[in-house]
């Protein structure tokens, strides 16, 4: 059997979308003769927990662990509070913004290029140096965010000329949160010159949606393939749908997420509409930064929501099956066209429709029409937004508020794994 070197960061008991896409791949990638061989940091600091995602990785993966220096878990001797909130993405508004809080992204953007795991590149590449020309590997894989990982996979195409992957999960310069780290001129440029380094040196480029293949092409001419994330086959058992008029976000919701005419047009319908004020509840499953649940409370609709909290992997699932409506939120900025939301295709095989808002030509708009899974508004379809609302309780109503999903095993995790094993293989 093959090996292949994967580099990430995100590994159980890590939680959250940055664990599922490599997690799956090593899942299934020795169904097609080739051993994944997993990088990961042995003492990081992870955001998010999920210990029941340990049981999910593969018997047949050898892991490999190195030490990792993290500069969050020294801020969080000052404010642990703030340190976990910007290490999971959760940054507030710049005018909410603390003193602490201003001064950590200030540190974060111009002291850590490309990011805070910057500190682990070079003991990486001491060790897997050793390791890959021990084991004879010849394929390598680096994935990121972190994007510093890349930085990993440079050097050790450079100074082995092994066959390099970069795989970018998220976009790197053009990512949602870039823009709030508060780069200098000079940060600015090294992002961008250590973009293009790595994105001319790895032999090929994998990317999760076709908007970002498009930017990157402008920076580069070596091959770009797109593998979208997927779904995999959960030990699910049947659940009941709940009794309640459930709108449901599964995920981080961040500062930036905040959809304004979402919250317009519950509140509207809470007003106007007995039945839908007592039925409707509001469920928030995960990380949830304060803006949003301050903007909740603003259009008066504490009184209808469930914050959950952040819940394992397995509860989450189990949430989207039951759930009446389940809604994708991306931030209305033109880059985040290429993001997709990992938790999509989950969503899209939980047989509840969707309700996604976002930036007008998202990519994922396109796959969401495509499988017949939900409705996609731009943030100002707000009188379309809440005429769908009405129309999907009306349906609640009759028990008739069904989802008919077409074309949904193109994104099976087996099925992407099959299309990475072949671009590996060739």
């Amino acid at each position: 059997m093959r090996k292949v070197l994967i580099i990430t960061y995100y590994w159980p008991p890590a939680g959250g979308p940055g664990v599922q896409r490599w997690l799956k791949f090593v899942k299934y990638l020795p169904d097609y003769n080739i051993q994944p061989v997993v990088y990961i940091p042995e003492n990081p600091t992870y955001p998010i927990i999920d210990t029941g995602l340990v049981h999910e990785v593969s018997t047949q993966a050898i892991i490999l662990k190195n030490k990792i220096i993290e500069p969050y878990q020294l801020a969080s001797i000052f404010s642990k509070k703030n340190t976990k909130g910007i290490s999971s993405g959760i940054i507030p508004n710049q005018k909410k913004q603390n003193f602490i809080q201003k001064l950590m992204l200030l540190v974060r953007g111009n002291l850590f290029i490309p990011d805070a795991r910057i500190l682990w590149v070079k003991p990486s590449i001491k060790y897997l140096e050793k390791y890959i020309s021990e084991n004879k590997i010849d394929t390598i894989i680096t994935s990121g965010p972190p994007h510093s990982l890349h930085l990993i996979g440079l050097k050790l195409k450079r100074n082995l000329n092994v066959k390099w992957f970069a795989d970018f999960r998220d976009p790197w310069t053009t990512i949602g949160y870039h823009s709030a780290l508060k780069l200098s001129s000079y940060a600015q440029k090294k992002h961008k010159y250590l973009e293009k380094l790595v994105l001319n040196t790895a032999d090929t480029i994998i990317v999760t949606s076709k908007t970002t293949k498009t930017e990157f092409q402008a920076i580069t001419s070596k091959p770009i393939e797109v593998i979208t994330n997927g779904y995999d086959v959960e030990n699910i058992s049947k659940q009941m749908v709940d009794e309640k008029f459930t709108l449901a976000h599964i995920g981080s919701f961040l500062s930036d997420r905040n959809p304004i005419i979402l919250w317009e047009s519950l509140s509207e319908l809470v007003a106007e509409n007995e039945k839908f004020a007592n039925l409707f509840q509001l469920k928030l499953i995960g990380k949830v930064s304060q803006e949003i649940l301050d903007t909740i409370q603003t259009f008066n609709l504490n009184s209808h929501l469930n914050n959950l909290g952040y819940v394992s992997h397995k509860e989450a699932v189990e949430h989207q099956k039951k759930s009446q409506v389940l809604l994708l939120i991306e931030i209305d900025s033109p880059e985040t066209k290429s993001i997709i939301p990992g938790k999509l295709f989950e969503y899209m095989v939980s047989e509840r429709p969707i309700i996604a808002i976002g930036p007008k030509d998202s990519d994922f708009a396109e796959i969401i029409t495509q499988t017949n899974t939900g409705v996609f508004f731009t943030y100002d379809e707000k009188e379309k937004l809440k005429k769908l609302i009405l129309s999907y309780f009306e349906l609640y109503l009759t028990q008739k508020l069904i989802v008919l999903p077409v074309g949904l095993q193109e994104y099976s995790r087996k099925n992407l794994t099959k299309k990475l094993a072949e671009i590996l293989n060739l």
